[in-house]
């Protein structure tokens, strides 16, 4: 196939970032691939973090990606048209997960059916955004409406969108594991004394925002350190209501077994943060796919994560690590404290790597050229 495939990469940031220029990588092996990335993604009062630009000095990216388009230049966005239709592709593979993209993507999609022949597969991240709102999902029912093929990353997302539009065509793919991250030999005991880390390592890591239930594994905290001795590490920038946990910390007097580290984390240093832990904990409210469940997965980390979207799909309980219900603390305190109590460490490692397969890039690539023959 011809594809085109559209989204950010290097110099942009995060885990969306990280995805399509992996995608693309392993697309380029089969298909003859175009990747058309941006000039400029959001404006700089629309982005709460500190930036959009990536400081890592080892840089995940690919040197075949056109920066065209502009989010506030609609003029790219029918130059990014004209570059499809000249390169005669066949698909044409557009990112979802905010609706602020909304008018660029109905832009280029429909402009492409329109005057070209290439179907249009939507591979959606998160169906509605995280923390949203009704404009939202009538954006995303817009948007969406003007795609041939759709994936997704969880039965919850396939169904959600089977909602909007019953006889979609949509295939279900898990979210692949991120191995790029653990490339070199990574020194646990100067991390450890680095941030001051003591006893087990519980390892926090992405974003911090107000789905992802920080607030639930601090809570949790005090019933932990009755029983043993650990250290919650917490990476990722704050977006917002930082004082709010800084609060809660000193309310359950745990401040002496918290570590923040308040950054986005560059991709150099990923690896100190997960090869020093000894268990990653996801207590999200509400998730579709997780890039932090497959970063740990590529360091054959278990996983202790709530049962919502797509984690009871990726996390199989008490085989690479616990499930338990969201908003619960004492649950969460509970799997900690039986993973550690139970040292089922090398047991839940052994299954990851077993599983490597199920999430592979090649897996990915294979379900979008199943769409092929889907009339």
């Amino acid at each position: 196939m011809r594809i085109v495939l559209i989204g950010p990469t290097y110099p942009f940031r995060g885990g969306i970032s990280h995805y399509t220029t992996l995608l693309f990588r392993h697309l380029k092996k089969r298909h003859h691939t175009f990747f058309i990335s941006f000039k400029r993604q959001y404006p700089k009062i629309l982005f709460p973090g500190k930036t959009d630009m990536d400081p890592s000095l080892k840089q995940l990216r690919e040197a075949r990606a056109w920066p065209l388009i502009d989010s506030m230049n609609p003029l790219t966005w029918v130059n990014t048209v004209r570059y499809i239709l000249r390169e005669k592709a066949d698909l044409v593979i557009l990112p979802w997960w905010v609706s602020f993209w909304a008018p660029q993507f109905w832009t280029i999609s429909t402009l492409v059916r329109l005057l070209g022949q290439a179907k249009i597969l939507y591979l959606c991240h998160n169906l509605v955004e995280h923390e949203s709102r009704w404009m939202d999902k009538t954006l995303t029912r817009v948007v969406l409406s003007t795609g041939d093929y759709f994936m997704v990353h969880s039965e919850g997302e396939k169904q959600g969108l089977l909602s909007m539009f019953p006889k979609a065509k949509v295939q279900k793919s898990p979210h692949p594991t991120y191995e790029v991250f653990n490339f070199k030999p990574f020194d646990a005991k100067r991390v450890k004394a680095k941030y001051e880390l003591k006893g087990n390592i519980i390892l926090f890591f992405g974003f911090v925002r107000e789905y992802k239930g920080l607030r639930y594994l601090i809570e949790a905290l005090p019933q932990v350190l009755t029983k043993i001795e650990a250290t919650l590490l917490v990476v990722g920038e704050f977006w917002k209501d930082k004082e709010k946990y800084l609060r809660l910390i000193r309310e359950k007097d745990v401040e002496s077994a918290v570590v923040i580290v308040d950054k986005y984390i560059p991709n150099e240093e990923v690896g100190d943060f997960f090869s020093v832990a000894d268990l990653v904990v996801q207590p999200y409210i509400s998730a579709t796919g997780s890039g932090v469940i497959q970063t740990a997965f590529g360091f054959n980390k278990p996983v202790i994560a709530t049962r919502v979207g797509s984690l009871p799909e990726v996390v199989e309980d008490g085989r690479t690590g616990f499930l338990v219900p969201p908003r619960d603390p004492d649950g969460l305190a509970q799997a900690i404290v039986r993973f550690f109590r139970e040292n089922r460490t090398a047991e839940f490692a052994k299954h990851i790597r077993e599983e490597h397969l199920r999430f592979s890039w090649t897996k990915m690539v294979e379900t979008i050229e199943s769409f092929r023959h889907i009339k």
